[in-house]
């Protein structure tokens, strides 16, 4: 009798959402891969854009009646082909690439910026990455197919604990059973393989899948001996098979389906037993209950969607209104949209059903890597739908979460990716903000964009800030910074260079003295009035001439007064006494264009970074030759070079050979070993020009025509690179530089202040640092900064071999005492009730209460209505017409 039993789902309805719970305004990725380009979370849903390498992350659901806001995260180099969420970690997600790498993310809960490097880089494979899963009950282990190989991977020791055994094509789909201890993988050679990964690389069982090798799918149902899979058949048709691993000669049941081009993606709830069949490029969904019995697969119900589908993936059951009787929740992505389309059971009662939500799987793994390798086949922990949404799985930033079943706790998985990622910097929640308008300079017109890549585009002191115009002759306008506001509709007056501007500096111990290079191979030395520029100037305090070709770069010494360096396209460079007017050294060894150069804190060595390849430091006063060659950035696009900590390091910014901008630090003693440490940020076509502040270790990025302002604290040792808080702007920058640190307000705990320059404005922007007690000095964000507006040593006084150095000033105001030696505050202890553990309530208490609480919400029924207590009026005050 139990074979015609009917089915509790059979009443199933499909809802698709209305369109004001869709996540309109995207732009999905349609590129044809193995993977279904869309994965949820129960907090966040990651998908394919339709730029390479770019993930969309969006919180599932709204927050009140706020618009859900897409954030993009890039991820790889090259497109993004697979994507899993973690089992275990709401917020760890693993992606697969192109570009032949997996890539582990951590992302931070909803409104926070998103990372710009991953947790972790596994790889790279000889070919491209194309299915990605994590194992369902030990934490930290992950499967990842790549071409005709299938590796198990644990992420916590980046290694790989096992490479299978080769497959005889194209490896479509890798799937763990529910309790992790079988692999299953079906393959473009039309073999469907079953692994026991722990006891032997070969495969234990195999057979013919189906007919057409073309794009299979497979899925462990509730069962542990049962899967399915989906594919073609000779007619290229679309046919889904039951499988049983005991009796894997044939199938257990076989449906044909209709004749469509596009893959048919497969999403299958275990617990309910319910399947989703999704055809890329189809306006359909069809949902069939897998049964143990004959027929193994039984209709339920079909839903019609309004637009075509281009991935579809399943919400976790944990994140399911189960109280409405949602047993399922399937998201659509489309070309513009992702939409919700839930399938409810109706019933009359508003209450748990337990027939419909059984236990199912919790976020507690069961075990570790070690211990799953070792043979543990132990289940994570089982829990009831009801209690894990009561209070599901939310991490913050690699801190402690809140785990459903068991109660307050830390994520193994963050614990994992916490030991990779070491200590984490103190400055990772820096707030960039641009300062208010009223210091602004706005209506600046006439800018010129043209500047080379070599060139920041302009320059600033504490005073004034010069910037390059558009106008013939190579004009440069100089605006004072201590008189923001509208510029004026009249032209500016203006620095008439003669020849276009290529770069330009300012004299670190003269705030009036201006260094301009121009593309007619001069420097010209400008003397602007203390008072501001109020004429036209044509007369340069000095021109040096020297140089053959056009000026690359300028940098004036940061010790010596009157000492100027400058590169060319001459493949030389040449270092002018400013006093005397001369060139007084000149270096070479350039056999291409020279990228950037930079002078090192004590101003004894040189450094530059050049397209022939090489990172070079040079010892002016030693020689003209480099003191040592060292293999830089990959790509040809451009770079730059700047000494960091302390001077022990040169930190590099270029391309790697498939144009994906990246951060390369070396040690400054042995250039010839490589760098130390390389990091990969994004694709972009600018170079990013680092600020760095020597004070607290931090280098800000971005590039002409970015929106982004990358912020990392380094480290002379691993890990090298510590993430802070990016700064992001709603329209993109034309130039980003670093103000001196006497510019910063101390009180406010703002470590560092920069200067944007936009189409027609300049505003400033703040980096502060969020800290409880204000009133005290940051005495361990600010330490002694360096008297860089007095100069240690003359010019000549360099070229005859003496160093110095710099005098140190502190940045305490008066008044303020500093935090370290503030009394220490009590922190007030704040423990739950005791209520809130002991106080189980049964099933039936929680039954009751959530009537009354409907019947509070309906109302008493036998109160009288309000009409009721209208009182009419007597017959002889009707007047008769």
């Amino acid at each position: 009798m139990s074979r015609f039993k009917v089915s509790k789902f059979r009443h199933t309805e499909a809802r698709p959402s209305r369109r004001e719970a869709w996540i309109s305004d995207i732009r999905a990725g349609t590129t044809a891969s193995c993977g279904n380009h869309i994965k949820s979370s129960c907090h966040l849903i990651a998908f394919n854009s339709d730029r390479p390498g770019v993930l969309g992350i969006v919180p599932l659901e709204s927050q009140g009646e706020d618009k859900r806001q897409v954030t993009y995260l890039g991820c790889h180099s090259d497109l993004v082909t697979d994507l899993d969420f973690s089992p275990f970690d709401d917020f760890l997600l693993a992606t697969g690439s192109a570009d032949r790498t997996v890539k582990l993310w951590r992302l931070p809960a909803s409104g926070q910026a998103l990372p710009s490097v991953p947790g972790l880089v596994l790889g790279p494979e000889p070919v491209q990455v194309e299915v990605l899963h994590f194992h369902p009950t030990a934490d930290g282990v992950l499967a990842s197919a790549a071409g005709m190989a299938v590796k198990v991977w644990d992420v916590a020791k980046h290694q790989a604990l096992t490479e299978l055994a080769a497959h005889g094509d194209l490896v479509q789909a890798a799937v763990w059973s529910r309790d992790g201890a079988l692999l299953g993988t079906i393959c473009k050679d039309k073999q469907l393989r079953i692994f026991d990964p722990r006891t032997k690389p070969g495969a234990s069982q195999s057979t013919e899948a189906h007919k057409n090798g073309k794009d299979g799918r497979l899925a462990w149902t509730g069962i542990q001996e049962h899967l399915v899979s989906t594919g073609f058949n000779q007619m290229r048709e679309h046919e889904v098979k039951v499988w049983d691993t005991r009796h894997f000669s044939s199938a257990l049941a076989s449906l044909t389906l209709d004749t469509s081009p596009g893959s048919l993606m497969l999403l299958l709830d275990p617990d309910s037993g319910l399947l989703i069949l999704a055809g890329k490029g189809e306006s359909r969904l069809s949902c069939y209950e897998v049964l143990p019995q004959q027929p193994a697969l039984s209709p339920v119900t079909q839903c019609l969607l309004e637009s075509v589908l281009r991935g579809a993936a399943l919400v976790p059951r944990r994140a399911l209104a189960i109280m409405n009787c949602e047993v399922l929740r399937v998201l659509q992505l489309s070309n513009t949209a992702i939409v919700p389309v839930s399938y409810h059971v109706p019933r009359k009662a508003v209450e748990f059903h337990e027939d419909l939500f059984p236990d199912t799987a919790g976020c507690v793994p069961a075990s570790d890597p070690h211990a799953w390798w070792a043979g543990s086949n132990q289940q994570e922990g089982f829990s009831s739908p009801l209690s894990s949404l009561a209070s599901p799985s939310t991490p913050s930033s690699l801190g402690p979460s809140l785990s459903s079943t068991s109660g307050i706790g830390t994520s193994p998985s963050q614990r994992s990716l916490q030991s990779l990622l070491g200590p984490s910097s103190k400055f990772r929640h820096a707030q960039g903000t641009v300062l208010h308008r009223d210091s602004h300079i706005t209506n600046l017109k006439g800018l010129n964009l043209t500047t080379p890549g070599e060139s920041d585009g302009f320059c600033a002191n504490r005073l004034r800030v010069a910037v390059p115009l558009l106008s013939s002759g190579g004009q440069v306008a100089v605006l004072e910074l201590q008189k923001p506001g509208r510029l004026p509709d009249t032209a500016l007056p203006t620095l008439q260079n003669g020849a276009a501007v290529t770069d330009l500096a300012w004299d670190p111990f003269d705030p009036y003295r201006l260094a301009v290079g121009g593309e007619d191979a001069r420097i010209r030395l400008w003397r602007v009035p203390p008072e501001g520029l109020q004429e036209v100037l044509t007369t340069p305090e000095a021109v040096l001439t020297g140089h053959t070709e056009k000026i690359y770069s300028l940098r004036f010494h940061p010790l010596a007064a009157d000492l100027l360096a400058s590169s060319s396209y001459d493949l030389t460079i040449r270092i002018w006494d400013l006093q005397a007017r001369a060139e007084q050294l000149r270096l070479q060894g350039h056999r291409d264009q020279i990228f950037s150069l930079a002078w090192s804190p004590s101003g004894q060595h040189l450094a530059t970074v050049c397209k022939d390849g090489y990172l070079r430091v040079y010892e002016p006063r030693g020689g003209p030759e480099p003191l040592q060659e060292g293999p830089g950035p990959e790509g040809a696009r451009g770079a730059r070079v700047v000494w960091v900590c302390d001077g022990q390091c040169l930190l590099v910014s270029g391309f790697d050979s498939r144009s994906e901008r990246q951060l390369l630090l070396y040690p400054a003693e042995a250039l010839a070993g490589g760098p130390l440490a390389v990091l990969g940020l994004d694709v972009a076509p600018s170079t990013l020009l680092p600020s760095y502040d020597p004070d607290t270790s931090l280098v800000l990025l971005t590039g002409k025509g970015d929106t982004r302002v990358f912020l990392y604290e380094l480290l002379p040792e691993a890990p090298f690179f510590l993430e802070c808080n990016s700064f992001t702007s709603t329209d993109p920058h034309k130039g980003f530089i670093l103000l001196p640190k006497t510019e910063c307000d101390v009180r406010e705990v703002e470590f560092a202040r920069c200067l944007r320059l936009r189409q027609t404005s300049l505003e400033p922007v703040a980096f502060r640092l969020p800290r409880v007690r204000k009133e005290f000095f940051q005495d361990d964000v600010f330490p002694d900064t360096t008297v860089s507006w007095e100069p240690v040593l003359s010019a000549k006084a360099w070229l005859g071999g003496a160093n110095g150095q710099p005098r140190l000033i502190s940045l305490q105001p008066p008044g303020m005492s500093p935090v370290s030696q503030a009394p220490r505050e009590a922190p007030a202890r704040r423990v739950p009730s005791s209520a809130i553990y002991l106080e189980e309530k049964s099933d039936q208490q929680k039954k009751e209460e959530l009537l009354n609480a409907m019947v509070a919400k309906l109302g008493n029924r036998e109160d009288p209505l309000p009409q009721d207590s209208f009182e009419g009026v007597d017959e002889d005050e009707w007047v008769s017409g």
